[in-house]
């Protein structure tokens, strides 16, 4: 329906922009070259898109981050939440050819997240329209907006649903609700009406409540299927329809995380600028959990995340130390929930992350760095209240964890970097030893390592740390980067951490905390940290050389497992039955470690899985 766009850096705030030259760009898109623009504005032509007695709503999604809109020469409106999609009625300045113009700048608040960080490139985070564009056109009424909050409790499961309606005539009628499984899936549809009125002119929002028997539940990838259901609206000619599922996610002290009432290990890898391609790449990690690292991804993401039976730990946009606007923040979170709240995925929502820096720089393992460290701890403060204040507003049925922060200001969950920012990696069991309440939800943890020889872009990759602990290149960089994660994420296991997340999952520069590079290619932890989340697994309570270790077997299964372990270790194997209940995990057997012992090798046939350690 738009002809081409153009766009054009211009100065933010003021009267319309009237740009001397513009240049061809992609829409939706991120045009790299108004990276670090103060402003950017779009411009596009299109026909009047109406027939007889028809009516025109444009559509943005994913403008980032403020905006302001024109129609010709009239001022439409602005919006403030990219996450949120912006509707505008158009028929006023409607003409038989037509102009729209978009100003897009970065945001005026702490509320740009990651995006407003060195750790996402500027060429990610240029003001735009990154989404979608369309214009909705209809007759005398239009349902503007639908969605629903799925609930399941020990009673029964249903859908909390709402449609905005704009009547362009006066309205009395009914409008009708319709829900039923997706797809080919046989199970039980509904529908049913409620009355909706309304005066022309006006927008009304209809709240409705769909009962569902003998409900098919949507479950993460490894513990059951992805059943989904479609809620359609209509009004006359005019529908609306959305997909949703339903599933409920709780986590406390006494029961751990469970989903769907039933217990669960969340394994997860944190994501700063998502795109949908990003869901696979975590599922072929054997992660069942992908955390939104103070950032709001598209619906694509969301719906690519429904589809493959991956949970999303949803960041509002708010990193680093600082104060914010409680109540900007509560607005925020309320529409991010009402945005997002349909796909069953969404597990649970932090308010803040990062809102302190504990270490100046990397420590080492001595008695000294340790002081050093604990001195730091000891200084860190944080008001909790704000965070608290604005998780308030997320409804129940999403866990909320409102500060994401290091040891030393009682987050809710922890950032932990042994072996990166201090220690070694070792030291995570005596850090959570003496700590024991910060184990239970780990938000981020991991190493960073080189994605290239000579890198040049290198945003959010911290070069003093890294350049502490390798001094050489890409193999070393990755190796030690591998060693880091493949320990850490063992040891977290062993400990029985509900919920651990490594740091991220792609590089966004030459180099970075993911483990996959820039262009995807795995580094050397990206088949580690695979092998460490793999839901049944073996792995050595104590894997060092001259002394004996317990094996330990993990089972994340909703089911009983039944295998035979092996081991191979200094010339000499062994084996051992082993039966171990759901959701659980079992000392299996002991093994001795020869002193000059260089691997060990432990394989669980059934299971085709195996776990290498380089002694």
């Amino acid at each position: 329906m738009m002809n081409e766009w153009r766009a054009a850096r211009v100065e933010p705030g003021g009267d319309r922009p009237d740009p001397a030259t513009w240049e061809p760009v992609e829409v939706p898109g991120r045009p790299a070259a108004f990276a670090g623009a103060d402003a950017v504005a779009y411009r596009s032509t299109f026909a009047d898109p109406t027939a007889e007695d028809e009516h025109a709503t444009l559509v943005l999604e994913g403008v980032y981050a403020h905006a302001r809109v024109w129609l010709n020469d009239t001022f439409l409106g602005e919006h403030d939440a990219y996450f949120e999609p912006l509707r505008l009625r158009l028929d006023a300045a409607l003409a038989a050819e037509n102009e729209l113009l978009v100003e897009c700048r970065p945001p005026e608040d702490r509320f740009g997240g990651s995006y407003e960080t060195d750790e996402v490139p500027d060429e990610l985070a240029v003001p735009g329209i990154w989404w979608d564009v369309d214009v909705e056109t209809y007759t005398d009424h239009h349902i503007l907006d639908l969605s629903a909050r799925p609930r399941v409790d020990d009673e029964d499961a249903r859908f909390d649903v709402r449609a905005t309606v704009l009547a362009e005539t006066a309205l009395d009628d009914r409008l009708t609700f319709s829900v039923k499984p997706e797809g080919s899936r046989r199970g039980r549809g509904m529908m049913d009406r409620t009355a909706i009125e309304a005066d022309a002119g006006e927008r009304t929002t209809v709240e409705y409540t769909i009962d569902i028997r003998d409900p098919a539940l949507w479950w993460p990838h490894d513990l059951g299927e992805q059943n989904r259901y479609v809620i359609r609206a209509k009004l006359d000619d005019d529908e609306r329809t959305l997909t949703t599922g339903l599933c409920s996610v709780d986590d406390d002290e006494s029961d751990g995380l469970r989903v769907n009432d039933t217990p669960m290990t969340a394994r997860g890898v944190g994501l700063l600028a998502a795109e949908p391609e990003d869901i696979e790449r975590a599922v072929d990690l054997n992660a069942n959990l992908v955390r939104a690292h103070a950032h709001v991804p598209s619906p694509a993401v969301y719906e690519a995340a429904d589809e493959a039976g991956v949970l999303v730990w949803q960041d509002l946009p708010l990193t680093g130390p600082g104060p914010f606007d409680i109540e900007r923040g509560r607005d925020l979170t309320g529409r991010l929930v009402s945005a997002y709240e349909h796909h069953p995925g969404f597990a649970a929502i932090s308010v803040h992350d990062d809102p302190v820096t504990v270490s100046d720089g990397p420590l080492g393992s001595g008695f000294l760095d340790r002081l050093r460290l604990r001195w730091r701890r000891f200084r860190a403060d944080y008001d909790h209240e704000p965070a608290e204040t604005v998780a308030a507003e997320v409804p129940d049925g999403i866990v909320t964890l409102p500060v994401v922060g290091p040891p030393g200001i009682e987050p809710d969950a922890t950032s932990l970097y042994p072996g990166w920012r201090y220690g070694q990696a070792v030291d995570v069991d005596q850090l959570l030893e003496r700590n024991p309440s910060l184990d239970s939800v780990v938000g981020e943890y991991g190493a960073g390592s080189l994605g290239v020889e000579d890198p040049v872009d290198v945003d959010g990759f911290d070069r003093e740390v890294h350049d502490y602990h390798v001094s050489g290149g890409v193999e070393d960089s990755q190796a030690y980067q591998r060693s880091v994660i493949a320990t850490v994420t063992e040891r977290l296991r062993l400990r029985g951490t509900d919920v651990l997340v490594a740091g991220s999952l792609r590089d966004l520069g030459d180099a970075g905390m993911g483990v996959l590079a820039r262009d995807g290619t795995p580094k050397d932890a990206h088949d580690a940290l695979a092998s460490a989340f793999e839901p049944v697994q073996a792995m050595l309570a104590d894997p060092r050389a001259g002394g004996e270790s317990d094996v330990v077997v993990h089972n994340d299964l909703p089911t009983d497992v039944t295998d035979r372990l092996t081991w191979e270790v200094g010339g000499e194997t062994g084996e051992a039955d082993v039966a171990i209940g759901a959701a659980s995990s079992e000392t299996v057997t002991s093994i001795s470690i020869p002193q000059d012992a260089e691997t060990i090798t432990l394989s669980l046939a059934g299971h085709s899985v195996s776990n290498t350690y380089q002694l």
